[in-house]
Order: structure tokens, then C-alpha cells, then sequence
């Protein structure tokens, strides 16, 4: 006899996760579930950030989980990758804060920064206490960190920085931003701190995506930066790139929690809903439109489940991400399309997740890559040519 398959994992990738790889995922689900889920219409809508989730996410050891020591759980990758997935199936706004705090401010201080800066910073923020953002991305340059304009001059002991960041998770309530900037020695990390004399940042509102979520602008006028706040272990475009294929990582999970959750919406609602005489569900469109959205998703947990594994094995290469950023993205985002429109009039409602991720996924597609970058990493990785520019 066959058994009875579950809908949101048809080649049952639970049967392939350790006993501890089951209980993170099986945890974040069921916070996910009673705390997160219940919340996020309401936060859409009002565009807030639920700030007090931050204290609960931070006791479940979910900051920086894969790093070890320093208060953290020093989980594996595909561990990681889990946390991602159930967090997004509650909203990309928090997994996008998770990201960040772990993979673009605790990652960098970790690999790259002094001891000093670890011990400062690391604990604090794997408790919750100090919340980080990641200043990369700047208004001109977009999808070319290469044309950086943001940069720093020697001044004795401490450096002096200027210039300006755009479209930053996280930036109004930020305790420190790692801001990568040119040097006379290269593309340098600096830990800027939010009461030092010349560093402001404001909101961008009016967001029609990420609404759950804090964006803003980060500005630099002559901001005196002491030498003990740079991270001493890179000097160019390979620290804040590694930054973002460890973001890229969990993307890629991520975005099945949100694809997952659409799914399960019109699943629900196609065997609810009747139309001539009979349950959605119970017609051939339908169900072929459901039975692609469950290929799309199952083929985006293999890729990540198979990612993970080479992850955990040290061998990742920033290709492989982007494959499966690009991949899971375009599933997710076109997911989440299609099961707004099974859903009809009632799909533009927020009482139903479709729109809302839909929405989401519109930046989530977008940031730590769009997917045409993507599609040229891989291209360059076939050919041996670099298309970019």
C-alpha cells in the first residue's frame, strides 16, 4: 500500500535530516506557528517591525547559530538553512532580520574581525542585545559594489569616513553597522557604532514589499572611526562578497518557507471554495497548477538539502548559491503569483498570505543579487567569460 504523502514534502526530505537537524526545524516551526504567523497581517499592514520577537528568537539560539563559542549554538548549515525556511514561511521580514544580524554582521566580525571585536560584539548580538546591519549597497552602485563610492582616509589612530548606503535591513534601530568602504589599502570593514558624531540613518517608508521589516539609508559625514573598530583580517571585495554567499545561502531556504505557505493557503482553499457544483480542487486546471507549485518547491528542497551538505563539508562555491538563489527565488515568486490568482478576488486580501509574500518575494528576488547577476555567476562559471558590465 502507499502512504499518504506529506503535501509540503513529497520526497520526504525530513527522512534525510539528523535527529538535531528534526528538532531546530521542528522548534522554529511551532514558534512560527503560535508567534509569528498570527502577528505578521497585522504588522504588513501597519508597516512595523515586531521588535519583540527579538528577544524570543534570540533564546531559541537562532543569531548566529552557526558560529561556534561566544554564546552562539554553532549549529550546522543545513541547521541554518531550516531556521531560514520556517522563518519565511512566517514572513521574509524576519527571516530577512535573522540574515542579517547572522550572515552580513556576525559572520564578517567572526571570520575576519580581531578578538576584541568578537568578544564585544558576537555575545551581544547572539542574545539580543545589540542588534547589526550590513552596508554595502549604495544608491548608484546597485548590483556593482565594484563602483563603491563610500571611503575612508587614515587620520592617526582612526580613520575618517564618508559617504552614504541605501536599502539597508535594520538601519534606523542598528546598534553597529559593518560598513565596507575604499581605502588607500583596499575595501576595508569598518564597525561603526550609532553614537559616534557624524552617522545618521533614516527610514525608507512607503515600502509596498517587506512592509514587516526596517529599511533605511545610512549616511557618513567625517565619521571619526578608531582603528580598533576595523576588521583587520580583509582587505577588498572578497570580505563583504562572502558575506553575501553566506546570505545567499539561506535565501535560498528561505524562500521555500514562503513558497510552502502559499501552497498550503490554496490547498485549503481550492477544496473550500465551490464553483459550479463542485470543489476547486476537484478540477484538472487546478490541480495542475498545484501539482506544479509542489515540482517547484520539491525541486527547491533538494537543491538546498544537497547545498546544505556541501556547506557543511567545506567545499561551498559561491556558483552553487547562486544557482540555488536564482533557482528557489523564481519558484517561490512565481508560487506565490499563481496561488494569488487561485485565490481570485480574495487573493489581494492580506487575510490570505499569498499577496503579502508575493510582495515580499518581489524583494527578495531583488536583494543579494538579482537574478540576472545570478544567471551571469553561473554563465561565467560555464564559459570562463565574465559578461558582467
Amino acid at each position: 500500500m502507499s502512504r499518504k504523502l506529506d503535501p509540503m514534502d513529497l520526497y520526504d526530505i525530513r527522512s534525510e535530516l539528523s535527529e538535531d537537524e528534526v528538532m531546530v526545524k521542528d522548534t522554529v516551526a511551532r514558534f512560527v506557528d503560535d508567534n509569528v504567523i498570527p502577528l505578521m497581517q497585522e504588522a504588513f499592514e501597519k508597516h512595523e517591525f515586531p521588535r519583540h520577537l527579538i528577544g524570543e528568537v534570540a533564546k531559541m539560539g537562532l543569531f548566529g547559530s552557526s558560529i561556534d563559542g561566544y554564546d552562539c549554538a554553532g549549529l550546522n548549515g543545513v541547521s541554518y538553512g531550516l531556521i531560514c525556511q520556517e522563518l519565511e514561511r512566517g514572513d521574509s521580514g524576519l527571516r530577512s532580520f535573522v540574515s542579517v544580524q547572522s550572515s552580513l554582521v556576525m559572520y564578517p566580525i567572526h571570520t575576519y574581525g580581531s578578538e576584541e571585536q568578537k568578544q564585544r560584539w558576537l555575545p551581544a548580538m547572539a542574545k539580543g542585545e545589540a542588534v547589526g546591519c550590513f552596508g554595502l549597497t549604495e544608491s548608484h552602485g546597485g548590483s556593482d559594489p565594484s563602483n563603491m563610492k563610500t571611503h575612508a582616509k587614515r587620520d592617526g589612530d582612526d580613520w575618517i569616513l564618508n559617504g552614504s548606503k541605501m536599502w539597508i535591513t535594520n538601519a534606523t534601530i542598528a546598534d553597529a553597522a559593518v560598513v565596507w568602504a575604499r581605502t588607500d589599502e583596499g575595501v576595508k570593514g569598518f564597525i561603526v557604532e550609532k553614537d559616534m558624531p557624524g552617522f545618521d540613518s533614516h527610514e525608507i517608508k512607503n515600502k509596498f514589499s517587506l512592509r514587516a521589516s526596517i529599511t533605511g539609508t545610512l549616511f557618513f559625514n567625517n565619521v571619526r572611526v578608531p582603528d580598533c573598530n576595523v576588521l583587520p583580517g580583509v582587505s577588498s571585495l572578497r570580505g563583504p562578497l562572502s558575506c553575501l554567499t553566506q546570505a545567499r545561502y539561506g535565501i535560498s531556504w528561505g524562500v521555500i518557507g514562503a513558497a510552502q505557505a502559499c501552497l498550503d493557503e490554496v490547498l485549503r482553499y481550492t477544496q473550500e471554495r465551490i464553483l459550479f457544483g463542485r470543489p476547486l480542487a476537484n478540477t484538472q486546471t487546478i490541480q495542475i497548477r498545484l501539482a506544479d507549485m509542489a515540482r517547484r518547491i520539491t525541486s527547491a528542497q533538494l537543491m538546498s538539502l544537497r547545498l546544505g551538505r556541501i556547506k557543511d563539508s567545506g567545499d561551498l562555491s559561491p556558483t552553487q548559491v547562486s544557482m540555488a538563489k536564482w533557482n528557489n527565488c523564481r519558484a517561490a515568486i512565481d508560487i506565490a503569483r499563481d496561488a494569488r490568482d487561485i485565490l481570485g478576488g480574495a487573493g489581494i486580501s492580506a487575510e490570505y498570505v499569498p499577496i503579502r509574500h508575493m510582495l515580499n518575494l518581489e524583494s527578495v528576488i531583488t536583494y543579494e543579487g538579482t537574478e540576472t547577476v545570478h544567471q551571469l555567476v553561473v554563465g561565467k562559471e560555464l564559459t570562463g567569460v565574465n559578461a558582467f558590465g
